[in-house]
């Protein structure tokens, strides 16, 4: 079963904010993920669903929503799902299914250390 990972931010006015995204999804490219695509939930294109229809065209028939946030808010537990759920709809063969958000990983500990340890120099 071909699988597609779509990467959802909340995005930003910002543009080098929604970059990070973009450079995230190299990386998971790299682990040997084929189909890997970015999307954004709120001021940046793609939207959510092109992300998803994105996955599709190449062929997914699976689609994993990936919410790349901090903790499970709002967008995660609700508008993400609904989200799904309308996509869902429009392909009604392609298996959906979310991920969890980042949350209190141990390695996020270990980032927050190193980045502490390198603002006091």
């Amino acid at each position: 079963m071909k699988t597609a990972i779509l990467l959802m931010g909340h995005g930003s006015r910002v543009a080098e904010a929604n970059d990070a995204l973009h450079a995230i999804a190299a990386m998971v490219r790299q682990q040997g993920y084929e189909i890997v695509e970015v999307a954004f939930r709120e001021q940046h294109a793609p939207n959510i669903q092109k992300g998803i229809d994105a996955c599709v065209a190449q062929g997914a028939e699976r689609v994993l929503l990936y919410p790349y946030f901090l903790f499970a808010g709002a967008h995660v537990l609700e508008d993400l799902p609904a989200e799904m759920e309308e996509a869902r709809q429009r392909h009604p063969g392609v298996e959906m299914l979310m991920g969890q958000p980042l949350g209190t990983h141990p390695k996020l500990g270990e980032i927050v250390c190193e980045r502490i340890r390198e603002a006091l120099g």
